[in-house]
């Protein structure tokens, strides 16, 4: 197969990842009930890096649901897109200084991170979505994030990732058929 082949196959097995980002909903959700109570923000940003946690677990069990192949040993841009997940984490190392050095902000400098590892999924799927919303969302959590309560920018991650999905769902339905 060439690259654009392997491409299509990925974003075709994979549904685009549309396992992740329906789980994303969850996630934020969480998040947002997190900033909505009254406790102290070091351990509202504690609970938000454990809200996080389940993301896969969760994209793996919404995967069964819409029937993505979660691991396709075959394609080898399936490892690309790990790696694309994964440098993610790095960045994750920043909202671990924010918690402490400024922990009103942690959320919006998650978001930022979420959004920005959005962009090379707009390459690998041929996604015109993922490269929208991978300049939308961290712009928009900038600037609601310095303006806002946390809550606010969870609830609008939430819409965000709800239309998200659907714009992607969109996308998927574009797809070839394939009889694989």
């Amino acid at each position: 197969m060439n690259l654009s082949e392997l491409k299509l196959d990925c974003a075709t097995k994979q549904k685009k990842g549309l396992h992740f980002i329906l789980g994303s909903i969850v996630i934020w959700a969480l998040v947002a009930a997190v900033h909505m109570t009254d406790l102290p923000i070091l351990m509202k940003n504690m609970l938000t890096f454990c809200a996080t946690a389940p993301l896969v677990p969760l994209a793996y069990f919404i995967s069964k649901l819409i029937k993505v192949e979660f691991s396709d040993k075959k394609n080898p841009l399936n490892s690309l897109g790990l790696l694309f997940s994964l440098n993610q984490m790095l960045y994750l190392l920043i909202a671990m200084w924010v918690y402490a050095a400024v922990p009103d902000k942690m959320v919006m400098v998650i978001a930022m991170i979420f959004g920005a590892h959005l962009l090379p999924y707009a390459w690998l799927y041929s996604s015109k979505i993922y490269g929208v919303m991978s300049v939308l969302v961290p712009v928009t959590a900038l600037i609601v994030g310095l303006n806002f309560e946390p809550y606010v920018l969870a609830l609008l991650m939430v819409v965000f990732e709800i239309v998200f999905s659907i714009m992607l769902s969109i996308e998927v339905k574009k797809l070839p058929k394939t009889n694989n």
